[in-house]
């Protein structure tokens, strides 16, 4: 199973989420702060961190923030808060879910199950190939033509998801639901992060070889025709 950092910093909702979890065979550990949160992140990289957003040091976007210049660990949010507009801020900042308390265990246990899938951590799925496009998820790189690719933690997560059902035009609000995790707007992010990609891949819009845009409908990765 995973190894879950929980970040929180009531003892007694700390307690109960490292029972919760340790009894469904996760490897738990625990930060009260956001320094030892990230001090733990540097030093011994879990494979999910469940970030509370307050803190007694650093608020918890502020601790997401950080966290993301170290390292491209999945992080849940469980907070209290359920303000919309909050929400679509931490995702775009780099959380990966949001959880708003009160939750049960199984809800919690189902979402993280869900951000290790998409993260490629435990239960990975196999190697992705498309052309010379080669992805490994359990260790989340990506090579072109046996050269690697430096891509930012969010273009990896839209090139494996792409990759994932290649020859496929995949719909952008099910890009923005299933790679950016939120439900309206956000074209013009998708389109910077595919122009960021296509100049990785050595290509253009008007020239593409890998990724295609079809207007109006979505986004399709495809092998470069022989």
């Amino acid at each position: 199973m995973a190894t879950v950092l929980v970040v929180e910093d009531d003892a007694d909702v700390r307690a109960a989420l490292i029972r919760e979890l340790t009894a469904r065979g996760h490897a738990v550990r625990s930060a009260g702060t956001a320094v030892d949160a990230l001090r733990e992140v540097a030093g011994s990289p879990p494979d999910v961190v469940v970030l509370d957003l307050g803190l007694p040091d650093l608020d918890g976007g502020a601790a997401l923030r950080m966290l993301r210049g170290v390292s491209d660990v999945p992080v849940v949010v469980a907070t209290a808060r359920d303000d919309e507009p909050e929400m679509v801020r931490l995702l775009n900042a780099g959380a990966d879910d949001y959880l708003v308390k009160p939750f049960s265990a199984e809800h919690l246990v189902a979402r993280l199950a869900a951000v290790l899938r998409r993260a490629g951590r435990p239960g990975a799925a196999a190697d992705l190939r498309v052309g010379g496009l080669l992805l490994r998820p359990d260790r989340r790189e990506a090579s072109l033509d046996g050269v690697p690719l430096e891509l930012t933690r969010r273009e990896y997560d839209l090139l494996a998801y792409l990759a994932a059902r290649p020859g496929r035009v995949v719909a952008r609000r099910e890009l923005l639901a299933e790679v950016w995790r939120q439900t309206y707007g956000g074209d013009q992010t998708i389109d910077v992060h595919l122009s960021w990609l296509r100049r990785k891949l050595g290509e253009t819009a008007a020239a593409p070889r890998y990724l295609h845009t079809v207007r109006g409908v979505g986004v399709r990765l495809a092998a470069p025709a022989s």
